[in-house]
């Protein structure tokens, strides 16, 4: 390393996770080693509660040997120059490679192996996460030498925040002229959570000289080899927690009608069909809403975790602030059907006519309107839950479980179920009813994706039901790739359904509100 020019460090770093303590950290070890030090900030978007970038340079020579000279730095990295790229999960650091910031003859790479996904990847209508072997290759392809271990787990194995963890990599990298007592010396004298730091530190720097280590296959569905027994006790739990117990015998009930099925064709009663079908029907039969939402947020083990993945110790004050957004279709979802309808009615027209409230919508942008142009009314809460106030609302609201059964959303959910299991029944080949059946994966979300991802169903179940299976694989495939829906039409054309009628999208002018000229 030339002595001339500056070590250049890059942190990229999610929201609280210390990636400015960290930059504090380097300089001021920096500093007291006699060497010039500078570092900079860039914070993100709200990705991910806030991805911020942080530029450290240190000049290798310290201030006695620069004889009064003062080297000029750089307020942001040049592409390629890097010596040390640290990111605290690994899309990140994919992302720094991509913008062209490491070099695989110059950067050493130390990068977590822990995914935090994104907003597109939980948007997306299936499986929209990016392949973490796939980006850990590339992190191995474009980097002089790679440090790849979970920062997150090691962090928490701690009783720590990533920030110390990083800190011990770096030490263990040998790009910095700076013994690890030092480092060390550094987290003592900073006087907070001093020994959870030092075990993070210590942890670290024997992870990150072991290399690389390869992150688990994301697990997408149930192993092939879990009983079916076990998996249908799971689900009955499941819903019975979501109701009660006739309601987990109403879900057995639906089982024997997958299990007749696949005895019809010839099939084993705890084959594919019924392990496939038994499992999407607990997660469809224990659907989201407000009732379910309260429920879990009201709940101890709930409070226990936000606890720790806050790293709050015992007598610690933790403060919990749900923000909510509940709206005329939640509020239907809870009503009967009777006195649904005039509501979503009224919020139909209302949204037809292209009306709003200042109260509904403070920022008027497209995230926030549906296809139509028009802002669907909602009313922003943000709910303390670690009051006594807000936790009672929150238990109040989970104990209107028994009037569940009587809400339209309730009614909406166990028509188009029997509507599904129907089709399975109806089915007239082995293959075509699991196919059939793999379709209940559709359904997913809240508001306006669960209503588009069952239009999609609908369309594919009322459409390809007496199709060949392929058919229907693939107009499913097609429905969790996109949510236009461009590709599910052309699927559906493919298949020789007749074409979904247009929607109607109407052309508004809306006056521009609080314009100065």
């Amino acid at each position: 390393m030339s002595t001339r020019q500056p070590i250049t460090l890059l942190i990229a770093a999610l929201g609280g996770e210390g990636g400015g303590v960290l930059a504090e950290w380097l300089v001021e070890l920096a500093v007291r080693a006699g060497h010039p030090a500078q570092a900079t900030s860039i914070p993100g978007v709200a990705q991910r509660t806030g991805a911020t970038t942080y530029y450290v340079e240190i000049h290798p020579q310290t201030f006695a040997e620069l004889g009064g000279r003062t080297p000029v730095m750089s307020l942001a990295p040049v592409p390629g120059c890097l010596d040390l790229l640290v990111a605290s999960e690994l899309l990140e650091a994919v992302r720094q490679i991509q913008n062209g910031f490491a070099s695989p003859q110059r950067t050493r790479l130390i990068c977590s192996t822990h995914r935090s996904l994104t907003t597109f990847e939980k948007l997306a209508p299936g499986d929209g996460r990016y392949d973490s072997a796939r980006l850990l290759e590339v992190a191995r392809t474009h980097s002089r030498a790679l440090a790849a271990f979970d920062v997150d787990a090691t962090a928490r194995e701690a009783g720590t925040v990533p920030s110390a963890v990083l800190f011990g990599a770096i030490a263990a990298s040998g790009v910095l002229p700076f013994d690890p007592a030092a480092f060390e010396e550094i987290i003592r004298d900073s006087g907070r959570g001093v020994e959870a730091s030092l075990r993070g530190f210590a942890l670290a720097f024997e992870r990150a000289r072991g290399g690389v280590g390869v992150p688990p296959a994301p697990a997408l569905c149930v192993p092939v080899g879990t009983p079916i027994t076990d998996l249908v006790t799971l689900g009955q739990a499941r819903v019975v927690e979501f109701q009660d117990a006739a309601y987990g015998e109403l879900f057995m009930q639906r089982v024997e009608r997958l299990r007749a099925v696949a005895r019809r064709f010839g099939a084993a009663a705890d084959g594919e069909l019924v392990r496939e079908g038994a499992r999407y029907l607990a997660l469809w039969m224990a659907f989201d809403d407000v009732i379910r939402v309260a429920d879990l947020k009201s709940r101890a083990s709930r409070y226990a975790r936000v606890a720790e993945e806050a790293g709050a110790r015992p007598g610690e004050l933790l403060r919990i602030a749900d923000h909510l957004k509940p709206g005329p279709v939640e509020l239907a979802g809870l009503l009967p059907p009777a006195l649904a309808k005039p509501l979503l009615a009224w919020e139909s027209s209302r949204r037809d006519a292209g009306r709003w409230r200042r109260l509904a919508l403070r920022a008027w942008d497209s995230a926030s309107r549906d296809g139509n142009g028009a802002a669907p009314l909602a009313l922003p809460l943000k709910l303390r839950a670690d009051t006594i106030l807000g936790f009672l609302a929150l238990r109040l609201l989970g104990a209107l479980r028994p009037l569940r059964r009587i809400g339209r959303r309730h009614a909406e959910e166990q028509e188009l179920i029997e509507h599904w299991l129907a089709a399975i029944e109806a089915a007239t080949r082995l293959d075509v009813a699991l196919e059939l059946a793999l379709c209940a994966r559709m359904v997913k979300g809240y508001g306006a994706t669960n209503e588009r991802a069952k239009e999609n169903f609908r369309s594919i179940i009322n459409s390809l039901k007496s199709s060949d299976p392929a058919a229907i694989r693939r107009a499913r495939e097609a429905a969790l790739a996109e949510e236009s829906g461009t590709a599910l039409d052309a699927a559906l054309s493919q298949a020789g359904a007749p074409p979904r009628a247009a929607k109607a999208v109407p052309v508004r002018w809306i006056k521009r509100m609080g314009h100065t000229p």
